[in-house]
């Protein structure tokens, strides 16, 4: 057939094949744990201890918490736009969980190229359906941002590696550990350490670039940290010294057995006893390295063998702190070294149920399909249970501050005491520890406040009050004792 020449030019428009691909499945992903977090992690929800901490550093909602020494400001920039205006828990919870997912949607979209479209997918549907990722994703918490961070880096980073003149790929490097060092400096550092060793290894300081991104990153957010270390705590060594005795002593403290204690739902396992989970809670924690060996074994096969094994190195460097340098637990700290396994683990789980060219395993692959299945709905239970436990906890923190202030316990005040960090925030209020982690005022401070402002003391059940405060009427709510500083005398 002859086209008459004044007919329009036929023009077919090119697609990326794996364009579409990766903004669709991760997407979808991404929103999924997104939706999931504000259904299973109720926004109403009230804040958490460590939270509190968090936000009240920027929040005209109360007085702004004691910061202690292995704290860093992160978390509490992160929650500013919302935290500065609004007291409202749901909103922030709302503005962290679609938060957290466009943040799971950048760090896994950096590493197209690298792996398979669908398997940065399923990489990115095994971490956040995780209990721990979707408990914390909308909270105040730095721990998540840390693994999209580290997510984010390590992706970037083997991007420029493979190649050099990728620009973006190099800011990402740069904004990755950027945001791992706002949040907490002392992660990054061992995050990163496999990069840097990389990168000394292969003579890369001879092309700057990666190195000075990866440094400046790093340096950008511990940078302040180092920088507040010497305005507020006495110098970096002190700092250090703080930390490492806040955190029980940093040294040599076997500490995976307390990570398995952990995973049945225990946010903060300090002193970690009692029974192991159920086998059912811990399994995928004994298969999780099993799996990442095979995806390494995957990756040799394909040829791709760096793109598994430096973010294998790095989530292993990750847990060594948690696993082998602390004496305690909690399942939030392991959450880099999840979100840098879960792409080699899905690598490995994909090429069990797919054979040559493809094709479907059927007995494999309705193994791995029956393993999930049963996966998803241990972690929905533990993620329930844990979800109700602490949402408990919140209400009677609530009710403690409503008795307070019926108390005449209002701002400004000040709060001393068991749990007082939280219930401070709660009944707007400041708080005080004369001993402690937080101790930040002395006996004679606190009898001097409650001169000026209202003034109480509080215990939980089994204590007893602190020898100012025994004299103080004491009232009882929510299993908490109220010991409340007489009226209050205005000096002339």
């Amino acid at each position: 057939m002859r086209l008459s020449p004044n007919a329009a030019p036929v023009v077919t428009p090119l697609v990326a094949p794996a364009a579409a691909p990766a903004l669709g499945l991760v997407a979808v992903v991404a929103s999924a744990f997104t939706l999931a977090q504000l259904v299973l992690v109720p926004p109403g929800t009230g804040l958490g201890w460590d939270e509190t901490v968090y936000v009240s550093q920027v929040s005209p909602h109360a007085p702004a918490a004691f910061f202690s020494a292995p704290r860093a400001r992160g978390v509490s920039l992160l929650v500013a736009p919302v935290a500065v205006w609004s007291s409202s828990t749901a909103l922030l919870r709302v503005y962290l969980a679609v938060l957290s997912g466009l943040g799971l949607y950048l760090a896994l979209r950096v590493w197209r190229g690298l792996f398979p479209v669908r398997v940065l997918a399923l990489g990115g549907a095994l971490f956040a359906s995780l209990w721990v990722t979707l408990y914390y994703g909308p909270q105040a918490m730095p721990n998540y941002w840390v693994a999209v961070g580290a997510l984010l880096c390590v992706g970037c980073f083997l991007r420029v590696r493979k190649n050099p003149a990728d620009r973006a790929a190099l800011w990402g490097v740069a904004a990755g550990s950027a945001l791992m060092a706002w949040m907490r400096p002392t992660d990054t550092v061992w995050v990163t350490l496999p990069l840097f060793v990389l990168l000394v290894g292969v003579r890369q300081w001879r092309r700057p670039r990666l190195p000075v991104a990866l440094a400046a990153g790093l340096g950008t957010g511990a940078g302040a940290w180092v920088v507040e270390a010497y305005a507020q705590y006495g110098g970096l060594a002190r700092r250090l010294a703080d930390a490492s005795r806040i955190q029980g002593g940093l040294g040599w403290n076997i500490a995976v057995d307390d990570q398995l204690r952990s995973l049945v739902g225990r946010t903060l396992c300090r002193p970690c006893t009692g029974d192991m989970p159920p086998v059912a809670v811990v399994a995928w924690w004994f298969v999780l390295p099993v799996l990442a060996a095979l995806g390494l074994a995957v990756a040799l096969r394909a040829g791709r063998a760096s793109s598994t094994a430096v973010p294998l190195a790095c989530a292993a460097t990750a847990a060594v702190p948690y696993l082998f340098l602390i004496g305690y637990a909690a399942p939030r700290f392991l959450l880099p070294a999840y979100a840098l396994l879960a792409i080699p683990v899905a690598d490995a789980l994909l090429d069990l149920v797919t054979g040559p060219g493809g094709a479907w395993r059927p007995v494999v692959g309705a193994v791995v399909v029956l393993g999930l299945v049963g996966h998803l709905a241990v972690q929905y239970a533990v993620l329930s249970r844990t979800v109700e436990r602490t949402a408990s906890w919140h209400r009677d923190w609530d009710r403690t501050a409503a008795e307070l202030r019926h108390l005449g316990v209002r701002p400004p005040c000040l709060l001393t005491g068991d749990y007082a960090i939280p219930i401070a925030y709660y009944a707007g209020c400041a708080s005080a520890a004369t001993h402690g982690n937080n101790a930040n005022i002395t006996r004679e401070g606190i009898l001097e406040t409650a001169e000026r402002i209202p003034v109480a003391a509080l215990v939980a059940p089994g204590g007893g009050p602190p020898e100012y405060a025994r004299a103080w009427p004491a009232h009882q709510v929510a299993g908490f004792q109220l010991h409340v500083a007489p009226e209050f005398r205005k000096r002339p």
